[in-house]
Formats: C-alpha cells, sequence, structure tokens
C-alpha cells in the first residue's frame, strides 16, 4: 500500500510540475526551422510571422534554415527534435507530396508532427524570361507543346514549390517537358533573368517585384481571382488553361508528443501575428494574405495536410518524378 501512495504522490508531483512548466512556457527563445535556404519565399514568410509572433510570446522566435531534399532534412530535424515547444518547422505545400514524392522518408508525415496552424496560402505564377516569343498562356502552350524536346522548365529542386507546380503545368497541358532543377529559388530565378531557361511556375512571393519591374514575362497566376497587387495579370481561367488553380500554403509543426496546451499557445500567437499590421501590409505587397483565424488551428492544419496527401499523390504517381 505504502509503494502505491508512493508512486501516486510521485505522479501528482510530475503533473503539478508539468503543468507549471506549461503555464511558464515559453521561458526561453523559440526556434522555427524553415526547411530550405535563406531568401527563399518560405523563408520570407516565415521571418514575418516569427518576428510578431516574438512579440505575443514574449520570448524571441529565431529562424533557423536548415535546406536540402526538398525540405525533408529540415522536416526531419524537427520530428526528431524534443517535444516541448522549442523547435518547430514551418513547411509548405511540399509536407505533403514528400509522402509521396520521396521513396523513403526518415519520419511519418502524418504520424511524427503535432499541429499549430495554417499560415498563408501564396499564389503561384506562370512566368517566362523575358524575350520569351509566346505573347499569352494560350500562345505559350501551343509553344511548349510545338518544341517540347527542347523548352526548359526551371524549378528549385525536388519537391520545392516550383517543382510541383511545373508538374501540374505539363499535366494540364498533357505534355512533358525538359525540366531543369537548381538548389534554390534564387539560383533559378537568376537563370530565368539571364535566360537560360524558358519557364518557371513560382510563388508570387518571389516572383512579384521581377514581374512588376519588366525583367521577366507573365502570363497568369494560379487563383480563381485577379491579385491586386499584380491587377493586370490574367487567372488560368481567364487566360485558356482551365482548372489549373494551386496556391502554395504554409503550415507550423511541432514534434509529436507536443503538450496540447503548448500547441493551442503557439496557435494563439500565430493568430494574433496573422492580424498584426505590418505582416498584412507585407504580406499584400508579396501577392499573398494571412490565413483566417479559423485555419490557423491544428484541426484546420491537420484537415489541410491529409486532403492534400490524397490530391498530389495520383498527380505525383502520374508523373513519375520521385527522388531517392
Amino acid at each position: 500500500m505504502q509503494k502505491i501512495l508512493t508512486a501516486l504522490g510521485a505522479a501528482a508531483m510530475l503533473s503539478v510540475s508539468t503543468l507549471s512548466a506549461l503555464a511558464d512556457y515559453p521561458e526561453r527563445p523559440i526556434t522555427i526551422v524553415v526547411p530550405f535556404a535563406a531568401g527563399g519565399p518560405t523563408d520570407t514568410v516565415t521571418r514575418l510571422v516569427a518576428e510578431s509572433m516574438s512579440k505575443d510570446l514574449g520570448q524571441q522566435v529565431v529562424v533557423e534554415n536548415v535546406g536540402g531534399a526538398g525540405g525533408t532534412l529540415g522536416a526531419g530535424r524537427v520530428a526528431q527534435s524534443d517535444p516541448d515547444g522549442y523547435t518547430l518547422l514551418l513547411h509548405h505545400i511540399g509536407m505533403a507530396t514528400s509522402a509521396t514524392l520521396y521513396r523513403k522518408l526518415a519520419y511519418d508525415t502524418l504520424g511524427a508532427f503535432e499541429y499549430v496552424g495554417l499560415v498563408t496560402e501564396v499564389p503561384m505564377t506562370i512566368v517566362a524570361r523575358k524575350d520569351l516569343e509566346p505573347a499569352d498562356l494560350k500562345g505559350l502552350v501551343d509553344y511548349a507543346k510545338a518544341n517540347k524536346d527542347t523548352v526548359t522548365v526551371a524549378n528549385a529542386g525536388i519537391g520545392a514549390a516550383s517543382h510541383l507546380c511545373g508538374m501540374l503545368f505539363m499535366t494540364a497541358i498533357g505534355t512533358p517537358l525538359v525540366t531543369v532543377p537548381y538548389k534554390g529559388t534564387g539560383p533559378a530565378m537568376t537563370d530565368l533573368l539571364g535566360g537560360q531557361v524558358d519557364i518557371m511556375c513560382d510563388q508570387t512571393t518571389n516572383t512579384t517585384k521581377q514581374i512588376q519591374g519588366g525583367t521577366i514575362k507573365a502570363y497568369a497566376v494560379t487563383t480563381a481571382k485577379r491579385l491586386d497587387v499584380l491587377p493586370d495579370l490574367p487567372t488560368t481561367d481567364e487566360a485558356g488553361l482551365p482548372g489549373m488553380q494551386v496556391g502554395i500554403w504554409h503550415g507550423i509543426y511541432a514534434p509529436k508528443g507536443t503538450p496540447a496546451d503548448v500547441t493551442e499557445k503557439l496557435s494563439k500567437a500565430l493568430q494574433v501575428a496573422l492580424k498584426d499590421e505590418n505582416v498584412v501590409a507585407r504580406f499584400a505587397e508579396l501577392g499573398t494574405t494571412p490565413s483566417p483565424e479559423a485555419d490557423a488551428t491544428p484541426a484546420a492544419l491537420k484537415a489541410k495536410l491529409e486532403s492534400e496527401i490524397a490530391r498530389w499523390k495520383p498527380i505525383i504517381e502520374a508523373a513519375g518524378q520521385y527522388a531517392d
């Protein structure tokens, strides 16, 4: 009996200790891992949100770039971290597509993480080198089909947003093109600007300023409605490629086993950050908007991830572009 009472007492003390720790969370800086290089679209989004979350949480939220393998290295790093709320992951749609794209992953996509909430859904733009001949999207599709063995489509690497959008574009036009993977968005855009590659499909967070400056040619945006920041750019539906709508959504994750009270606190801080006037304004300049409060929740992110895995699985399998 004494042993039982002692065990119960120890359990009670542990419970009180845990509750106390949760009440004091966070007591030190929090790291958000971005599984891509610094300066890219996901990194830009993360730094804006991290700065605002720091104010609400009362601790600095720092960003660490752990790039490589289409985002899976950074995701794996977080999956193996202590579930204490001090190491998080901000990943985009690649979190869903990597489940099919990679034959072997160091983590179980649906089983290795807890969910904090959705951050934003960034539109994609179909762009090309400035001197590419076609004047509109219909002309681009005809040109690509007629020159499928020589037209090059740049992307930031297997699993990157530009790779996924490029696959979707080729699926939409029913024509495989020559894909040219780079080690990051920066090098891919540099070669597009220099005319070394023909086409790229990338996030507005990376293309808006180039489009506005006239340094690349823009054909369409992959949204149902035109964007305020690019009002003259037609949607894919308007431009003659109906059904090619895709947004690169971003979400925040924590390692599996992170206490629900911690993820809820992080979710609340995220919701506050997404209403921050500076975040809203900067997102608008980049052609995107913060997720609404109802989507910046654990349940909404979990549902989004599950549905997107199901959506992209047949597209990736049909393209046959797998990574080891």
